[in-house]
């Protein structure tokens, strides 16, 4: 349809397909971003050309970094990544942290509005979450410093599981402020109609709790 033609052309850039339906998805959760965003804050960008390459493909040029299936998107505030990454692959088991209310019932009435039956939404701060809940990738967008990231979910990530943080420019000094016990992975990322530069953080754990991946390859300054 017309209405999806700069998305479908923003996914063929990144190698990705998607029938209509999921297409259409993805553009009815921008609009319901753009409706609340006006309201509660959700995003700073609100022009729905806009928001394609911002939001949507900025999320969905990570789809090939996810491990396993099972995903948490750690302060999902207007549900970005996770949101556009559930949409496309309805496989995943999306689980939504959120502790603020307002943002977490945004995030609810997407998933009931939807259908989305692979998205969880968990009004909790990561921190207070059980080891039990074990995921194969934590994704963040805005959670804060990858040392941060790393304090607050690293408990979270299960036997061969990492952390994902999308970042902007060359997150070098925040590698560097990270501990030992993190081995970190940076994948450049080049987003159709995103003119600044994106990084993609993957850490995994060397200390082999829960079994935290150990194959990803040390990036040194």
């Amino acid at each position: 349809m017309a209405a999806t033609e700069p998305l479908a052309a923003g996914l063929q850039a990144l190698g990705q397909y998607l029938p209509d339906d999921r297409r259409e998805r993805l553009l009815a959760y921008r609009d319901e971003l753009a409706r609340w965003g006006r309201v509660h804050n959700l995003t700073s960008v609100l022009d729905p050309a806009r928001m394609v390459p911002v939001h949507l493909l900025d999320s969905l040029a990570l789809a090939s970094l996810l491990r396993g299936e099972r995903i948490a998107d750690i302060g999902s505030g207007g549900g970005l990544p996770g949101l556009p990454l559930a949409i496309a692959d309805p496989d995943l088991a999306m689980t939504l942290v959120e502790p603020r209310t307002k943002r977490a019932l945004f995030l609810e009435h997407v998933v009931r509005t939807l259908g989305l039956g692979n998205v969880i939404v968990e009004r909790a701060r990561v921190e207070d979450m059980p080891p039990a809940a074990a995921f194969d990738t934590l994704l963040t967008r805005a959670f804060g410093s990858l040392a941060e990231f790393g304090a607050a979910a690293g408990h979270l990530a299960a036997h061969g599981g990492c952390l994902l943080a999308a970042k902007g420019r060359d997150p070098t000094r925040e590698i560097e402020a990270l501990g030992p016990e993190w081995t970190v992975e940076v994948i450049p990322l080049v987003v159709p109609g995103v003119d600044a530069e994106r990084h993609a953080v993957r850490m995994s754990s060397r200390r082999g709790a829960r079994g935290a991946g150990m194959d990803a390859q040390e990036t040194t300054g």
